[in-house]
């Protein structure tokens, strides 16, 4: 079969800068309600409450790089969590990312009508702006349970330009508008805000990093996760701290902090129709000075931006809570029910329906935004400190003399700041949200109770222990085998064309999806990240070849590349991390001597024979003595 080359460039998808820019799309989507929410609490103070926000952020950035590397799977906290203690407490930060997921569509839907509102004034206020983003919530929904796929490229297009035009907002503000004098006129120490409400605003400032957990669900994705994880992480929480560092300047320059009667109020931080906490960038834009056309083409082009990229965000995570949930039922942790796909469509329907589509609509039916931000504070909290504590175990675990791929800095010695400061900084947001905002109080710990109940109820119905990790069979149908998940390593040496021609047909009338993996053998001498660019560019080769194979059968492929000391090993842990059914690899193109006599296979084939955790199929190829 001819084979058609595809030219490489950069790593699109799967590496670091496609990593960026789609993380981004969904973090810096939070700018456009995140500003107001904060500035209704923090005030002239708002700044250095995002500069704070920022910090903690930069901590847990760094634990989400070095967790995602040791293990490149869906799941971020619950993954840490189930490998630093035990199924129960991996329960725990997965039950917390549901509550973010839901949250995170149900915020992000309710300000998609905010800034439509340049065409129609009352879709600011309630209930228009339930009422239509309960309408957008089901419709995505719908098209997700269709199967109608996103276009990655447009996504990223959009990040790209959504990160430009705030870098543009921030350029023009400091010409325009900004003023030292304004901003320190706008802060009054313990007053406006008092202490307590400055405490509150940290946790609720955090919602400006919606969207941290996008990297880890998209590791299994990444081509070289060890180099492009860190570099991703550390560019989105680059990026996502320059723009609020600097915007919060510019919007308290452009709305100071008034005395109006009795209490001190910014327009950034008011309700419609006096202030613009349902559309805090528009408001910048209405008051950055400038009249005329100008005015209303820039109103109706970030009005119409920041609609498309909240609902872009609304869609990730619907997605988000989708992927979670079958994690979750992969685990035993949710009924079996949540991870089966639709006969026809081959989508998880009824997660969709139930985590996606009715639970976020709950939500949405408070119509209160700074509750849904309250909300989210107490969800991600308690996600990011169960996921620091998770990184410090494992650090603390492993035996001083295993060796770690990846480590983020700082450390001293063995323990590792970042997370142990992260820690106590998400830690001390979570408890202040729950003691200073009954609302969310309630509301949360009823998430959490709700969880907490059907979980051992759910596990004393399976007959198994709440702490052991148990993962979901996987079914085969009798009279034709079914696989979602073929794991197809790729080597020089080894029959791999003909293998990826085995797995292309096994996988084309199933919508299975194809993981070539090729590893890269680092020798013991080398740090598992070290630069090894020949080796780097010729197993790039090798997977491009197998998607090109791939694209001939109309089937996807996703390629990986693996640095590991042992290439069987590395292998096996793919086929366990993926729940692959089947691994479809070549044998060796050379004979090799086994005590003077021709052995079958070589040690890689014979070591994933032994290990494997499924069925294991070898294409042979022609052998050359």
């Amino acid at each position: 079969m001819p084979r058609r080359r595809r030219e490489q460039g950069l790593e699109r998808v799967l590496g670091a800068n496609a990593l960026f820019a789609t993380a981004y799309g969904t973090v810096g989507s939070s700018i456009y309600y995140a500003l107001g929410l904060t500035a209704g609490i923090a005030l002239g103070l708002t700044p250095l409450v995002f500069i704070i926000s920022g910090v903690i952020f930069a901590c847990t950035a760094a634990t989400y790089a070095e967790g995602t590397v040791h293990y490149p799977e869906a799941g971020g906290s619950s993954s840490f969590a189930r490998h630093a203690f035990n199924e129960l407490v991996s329960f725990g930060a997965a039950w917390a990312q549901m509550l973010n997921y839901v949250i995170t569509v149900a915020i992000s839907v309710i300000f998609v009508p905010h800034y439509l509102s340049i065409f129609y004034e009352p879709l600011k206020t309630n209930p228009w702006d339930i009422v239509v983003g309960i309408i957008f919530t089901w419709l995505l929904v719908g098209l997700n349970i269709v199967g109608v796929k996103e276009a990655a490229n447009l996504n990223i297009f959009l990040a790209v330009v959504d990160f430009a035009t705030q870098l543009l907002l921030v350029a023009a503000g400091f010409f325009l508008i900004f003023s030292p004098h304004t901003l320190s006129h706008n802060v009054h120490f313990g007053v406006a805000p008092s202490w307590s409400q400055f405490a509150l605003a940290i946790p609720v400032a955090m919602i400006a990093y919606t969207g941290i957990e996008t990297v880890s669900n998209l590791a299994e994705e990444a081509r070289d996760p060890v180099r492009s994880i860190p570099r991703s992480i550390t560019l989105v929480a680059i990026a996502v701290f320059a723009i609020y560092f600097t915007l919060p300047w510019i919007a308290l320059s452009a709305m100071p902090v008034v005395h109006q009667g009795a209490h001190y109020v910014t327009q950034l931080g008011q309700s419609p129709p006096q202030g613009y906490k349902n559309d805090p960038v528009l408001g910048l834009v209405k008051n950055l000075g400038i009249h005329g056309t100008v005015l209303k083409i820039a109103e109706y082009y970030v009005g119409v931006l920041a609609a498309t990229i909240l609902f872009i965000a609304t869609n990730a995570g619907i997605i988000g809570a989708s992927r979670i949930t079958y994690s979750m039922a992969s685990y035993r942790q949710l009924p079996e029910v949540f991870r089966r796909l639709h006969p026809k469509l081959k989508t998880p329907w009824l997660s969709l329906i139930v985590f996606a589509g009715a639970a976020p609509t709950l939500f949405l039916l408070t119509g209160q935004v700074d509750f849904l931000g309250r909300m989210y504070a107490f969800g991600a909290m308690l996600s990011f400190t169960i996921a620091h504590v998770a990184v410090i175990t494992l650090r603390l675990k492993k035996d001083r003399d295993t060796e770690i791929s990846w480590r983020a800095r700082p450390s001293i010695g063995r323990w590792p700041v970042f997370a142990i400061v992260g820690g106590l900084g998400t830690g001390i947001a979570w408890l202040t949200v729950v003691w200073k905002d009954a609302p969310t109080r309630y509301a949360g710990l009823a998430w959490l109770v709700a969880g907490f109940v059907f979980y051992p109820l759910y596990r004393r119905k399976l007959g198994e222990p709440l702490r052991k990790t148990v993962r979901a069979p996987v079914v085969i149908s009798a009279a034709a085998l079914e696989y979602s998940n073929i794991i197809v390593p790729v080597a020089a040496g080894y029959a791999s064309d003909e293998a990826m021609d085995v797995a292309c047909r096994l996988a084309r009338e199933r919508r299975s999806r194809i993981i070539a993996v090729t590893v890269v053998e680092v020798p013991l001498e080398l740090p598992l990240d070290a630069y090894l660019p020949d080796e780097v560019a010729e197993a790039n080769e090798q997977l491009d070849e197998a998607r090109a194979i791939g694209e001939s059968y109309g089937v996807r492929v996703t390629t990986r590349l693996v640095r590991a000391r042992n290439a069987g090993r590395a292998i096996v842990d793919e086929a366990y991390r993926r729940s692959a059914e089947i691994i479809v690899m070549g044998g060796p193109r050379r004979v090799r001597l086994q005590r003077g006599k021709p052995a079958i296979f070589g040690d890689t084939v014979d070591f994933v024979l032994k290990h494997a955790p499924c069925r294991v199929m070898v294409a042979a190829g022609k052998v050359a003595a």
